[in-house]
């Protein structure tokens, strides 16, 4: 019974530190983009594009953490 408690906690831990920082990222990475295209509007097709990639870069290390977090839970 202990064993459980200590994996859902390690669990927990995982998925929350691991999911803290890519939402952080994202939201700075939003927040230039559009102060970017505020200052130029004409350059919002060349910001938006990498904006979506770097976005998917962050997001992907959230979808590591989860798979970590579920490595712990049920491994």
């Amino acid at each position: 019974m202990d064993e459980e408690i200590f994996k859902t906690i390690g669990a927990a831990a995982a998925i929350a530190i691991g999911s803290m920082f890519p939402a952080l990222s994202i939201g700075k990475i939003a927040a230039k983009a559009m102060e970017s295209i505020g200052r130029n509007p004409e350059a919002a097709g060349k910001i938006q594009g990498p904006m979506i990639i770097a976005v998917a870069f962050a997001e992907a290390i959230a979808i590591y953490a989860l798979v970590v977090a579920l490595v712990i839970k049920f491994a």
